[in-house]
């Protein structure tokens, strides 16, 4: 994984609110992926939280981009209801597919699948799911008549990580990393980058 800085966001706030937010960032700072995975620190959302850290990830293969996304962290210490916690990830991963498969019924379900296995697989503990798996297909007409047909996955999802057993609380309340490296594999899983969570199988990506 190549990361760029990553300041920690925090735009008000001290105390162990901040502190908590901060232990959380040098977590992210820590953690390392397969090397083809590439984070970069992108401006992250002005009005949602208090603190907020967003990456940028890229999957790259010979100088080709096979797969985009973000991940995004959130921290409000007044707990918002809708959470369920003072933290909350947002995230999202995108890609092109061969064109064929947006006519498979289950694109959708699979895709949804995928990040719950590469959750349980790194035992990142999560609350309040939710999410969308969009396709879009494109056609070219006219002057562009030529051009292959292509369909873009994306896959939208926030969650509120939760507390893992025998946690020490001086590393903060939950395993960040855990979770960045689950949606790593989301990243590389819609890349089609082997390897794969057990019993998954990788699409074909659009020839370009």
């Amino acid at each position: 994984m190549t990361l760029s800085r990553v300041p920690g966001g925090a735009r008000d706030g001290t105390g162990a609110a901040a502190d908590a937010f901060q232990r959380a960032v040098r977590a992210l700072r820590e953690v390392r992926l397969r090397p083809d995975v590439v984070l970069t620190e992108v401006p992250a959302p002005a009005r949602i939280a208090p603190h907020a850290v967003a990456l940028g990830g890229d999957v790259l293969a010979d100088g080709e981009e096979l797969a985009t996304g973000r991940f995004i962290l959130l921290h409000d210490p007044a707990a918002p209801p809708e959470w369920g916690g003072t933290f909350r990830v947002v995230t999202y991963v995108r890609a092109d597919l061969e064109a064929e498969m947006g006519a498979d019924p289950l694109l959708g379900r699979v895709g949804w699948s995928w990040l719950e296995e590469a959750l349980a697989a790194h035992g990142a503990r999560a609350g309040a799911v939710g999410g969308t798996v969009t396709r879009v297909l494109s056609e070219g007409y006219g002057a562009l008549a030529d051009r292959p047909p292509s369909v873009d996955v994306e896959v939208r999802a926030s969650w509120t990580p939760l507390p893992g057993a025998g946690r020490d609380a001086a590393d903060g309340p939950f395993d960040v990393a855990a979770h960045l490296r689950a949606w790593a594999v989301l990243l590389c899983t819609v890349a089609g980058l082997p390897p794969l969570p057990e019993g998954v199988s990788a699409l074909p990506r659009a020839q370009r």
